[in-house]
């Protein structure tokens, strides 16, 4: 048997990063042009992950969770997603998550989606055994809250009996396993344990997690894994963007892990001291491909001139009209900007203007009054009045 393990599709997310941002003349003044982007990502992923299904022969696609941002998305998210539903040819099978939980608000309840939702799509929302295909069954343990206060697969293990002799059986669950974070004291942590037991005498034959967005696979049995999601959501995730093809019968899981995300969220970290430092961080932002579904985070360090600072931010503005994001951290970059007598020669300042300059840089300098504003006035005035050397 062959089915597609996905999760965390999350559609209708929102990013920060993307989201506010200045317009940009080349998108055409719109801000936010980058979310729009980002969000029609989000579609292209699940149509690619049904078009792979097809072409892999899948039985089912298993959603483990998280389908949407909330329960609370807007008709035109609900409208875009089954659209994209539409495409496929494969049974789908949708559990809801700690995102889109299944209780009074649940958006796979609401008109809109019911409407839309094409026949072959099945919503885990009722705990329990669900026969997909004959000598198939899925054990669905849906989220139907927020916040529950128990171990939602453990119960559903706890409660199944062996399976049919010729039956494979998938668990389909959503949330990190204990191992994963043995300090939390969360009470819908999924205890290992328990899971391995079941593997082992046969009540199912593989795990199918979701909520962790990075792929992860268990040391102790490799039928226990994390999907991850197939399209990056924040810049910590491992290795995102995949979905998984399973073959699956009663001894053994084959798993492939296929690519469908394109978007990139990047960490850099830079420190900036010199010319060159300026050029090998100017290199490593312009090598990038895809510019367009790259959002980039730099920590940057160090001690630089007035001149290098106005360098430093021209390059990131034109850079940033490239990608779809860059920001410097400021709670992780310590980059110190210190005026040197050649900031002051640049300026060809002259009468008042001249000795309002002349203060500002002694405030500014080291033994000086060290202030900040003193300091932001004159990158302003450099970045106005100052000439490259």
């Amino acid at each position: 048997m062959r089915f597609v393990h996905t999760a965390d599709w999350q559609l209708g997310m929102t990013r920060r990063v993307l989201g506010a941002r200045p317009p940009k003349e080349a998108a055409g003044g719109l801000t936010g042009e980058a979310q729009a982007r980002f969000a029609q990502a989000r579609l292209d992923a699940v149509s690619a992950l049904g078009r792979l299904a097809d072409e892999r022969g899948a039985d089912f696609v298993l959603v483990c969770g998280d389908v949407f941002e909330s329960n609370l998305v807007g008709p035109d998210v609900v409208a875009r997603a089954c659209e994209a539903l539409g495409s496929f040819r494969t049974p789908v099978l949708l559990l809801p998550g700690n995102h889109d939980p299944a209780d009074a608000a649940c958006v796979f309840r609401r008109p809109d989606f019911v409407r839309r939702c094409p026949p072959y799509v099945t919503v885990l929302d009722t705990p329990g055994v669900h026969e997909v295909a004959p000598g198939v069954e899925v054990v669905a343990a849906p989220w139907r809250s927020k916040h529950p206060l128990t171990d939602l697969v453990g119960e559903q293990l706890a409660a199944l009996g062996p399976a049919s002799p010729g039956t494979l059986r998938v668990l389909a669950g959503h949330g990190e396993l204990d191992v994963l974070d043995p300090d939390d004291d969360e009470p819908a942590r999924i205890r290992r344990d328990g899971v391995l037991a079941a593997l082992a005498d046969g009540r199912v034959h593989y795990v199918a997690l979701g909520d962790r967005h990075s792929a992860w696979t268990d040391d102790a049995d490799d039928r226990i894994r994390h999907a991850g999601t197939p399209e990056v959501t924040d810049f910590d995730e491992v290795d995102p963007g995949h979905v998984l093809v399973v073959d699956l019968d009663d001894r053994a899981a084959q798993v492939v892990i296929e690519t469908v995300g394109r978007w990139r969220f990047l960490r850099h970290d830079a420190r900036l001291d010199t010319d060159e430092d300026l050029e090998a961080l100017d290199a490593w932002l312009a090598a990038h491909p895809e510019k367009e579904r790259t959002a980039v985070r730099l920590a940057l360090v160090g001690t630089v001139s007035l001149r290098q600072r106005s360098r430093l931010d021209d390059l990131l503005a034109a850079h940033d009209h490239a990608f779809a994001a860059v920001e410097v951290l400021a709670q992780h970059s310590e980059l110190a900007t210190v005026p040197d007598d050649a900031d002051l020669d640049d300026l060809d300042l002259h009468g008042f203007a001249a000795d309002a300059a002349s203060e500002l840089f002694a405030a500014a300098s080291p033994g000086g009054a060290a202030d900040d504003e003193a300091r932001d006035a004159l990158r302003l005035l450099h970045r106005l009045v100052g000439t490259p050397r």
